[in-house]
């Protein structure tokens, strides 16, 4: 079975949906619905609370189930375009992991709308900014913060049917977390899954990484929903692990060959993975596996980052 990757509420049968946003970039992300009886778990929500009533209207209209009626929300993952729309929710209980939930103060909408007032006036850094997130409104945004973390893995009821929360973290970021529906065979992976695009490892290690790929693979799931992009199988999972694996050996090479992060970044030879939405991400990902080999645990510069972006982007496009 496969489904279009089309914008809105897709059903996957027997009280699943997925919400899906293309084309998959920066900030376009997708969340899922899970509805037995009474009750419902929200899977994240999205990156402004514009397109979360947007969404949960839609859910509405096809469910009968809005923001106020959602009874749980997890939020697979720090990230904004997962978690800003928060506060739409009005009366469910929100459950993150502990690391997720710790993360999430650092960046709120508030510095996120003021990045956004300075970017004008940052060049390079500001200009990839702006094409970024430049289509994301996060003044006037609050952000409602889990009721309720875990560490590890927790089991939670909608109606009959049982969730299992699987923290996979670190990873993607400090505290990501899988959501199984084993009655269903459905998996909600948050950002360990992209699909068409290329992942972005803000915490590592990607060896973690790996193995929560391996993890769904290994899982009797036929349906596995992506933080960004369509709709996929296990075998969509191993494509993104295959890439994990690639960049993390080629980065490994030229760690040992002397080459700075950056130098690596611009010299790995993407092939068929430059076709990828936002190829330019490998910046990232590299400079994360540099930093584990080096035994750097000090805060990634997230400017620094965002401009060697810039620079790979138009390096690859000339």
């Amino acid at each position: 079975m496969s489904w279009a990757f089309t914008k809105g509420l897709h059903e996957i049968g027997n009280g699943q949906y997925a919400y899906l946003q293309p084309t998959g970039t920066w900030g376009y992300s997708n969340a899922g619905l899970v509805v037995d009886g009474d009750q419902s778990l929200l899977v994240d929500t999205l990156f402004d609370e514009k397109l979360t009533a947007e969404m949960l209207a839609t859910m509405r209209a096809a469910t009968g189930i809005g923001g106020s009626d959602v009874t749980t929300l997890v939020n697979t993952h720090a990230n904004g375009d997962h978690t800003y729309g928060n506060r739409l929710i009005e009366n469910a209980e929100i459950i993150a992991s502990k690391a997720g939930a710790h993360e999430m103060e650092e960046l709120p909408p508030a510095v996120m709308a003021r990045m956004m007032e300075a970017a004008p006036s940052m060049g390079e850094v500001g200009e990839f900014f702006q094409y970024c997130f430049g289509d994301f409104d996060f003044a006037g945004i609050t952000l409602r913060m889990p009721t309720k973390t875990f560490s590890g893995s927790l089991d939670v009821k909608v109606g009959d049917k049982d969730v299992h929360l699987v923290e996979v973290g670190p990873a993607h970021t400090l505290g990501d977390v899988l959501v199984y529906v084993p009655q269903d065979r459905v998996v909600y992976t948050g950002d360990i899954l992209f699909v068409d695009g290329t992942p972005i490892m803000w915490a590592g290690p990607v060896d973690n990484w790996i193995r929560a790929c391996d993890q769904i693979i290994e899982h009797d799931v036929d349906v596995v929903v992506p933080g960004h992009g369509p709709i996929t199988d296990r075998a969509g999972v191993a494509v993104m692990r295959d890439y994990l694996i690639f960049v993390n050996e080629e980065t490994r090479k030229r760690h040992a060959a002397g080459l700075s992060a950056e130098e690596a970044a611009f010299d790995i030879a993407l092939g068929d993975y430059q076709s990828w939405g936002d190829f330019e991400r490998i910046a990232v990902t590299v400079n994360t596996i540099y930093r584990g080999l080096n035994g750097d645990d000090s805060p990634a510069d997230a400017a620094a980052l965002f401009g060697l972006m810039s620079r790979l982007k138009k390096d690859r496009q000339r």
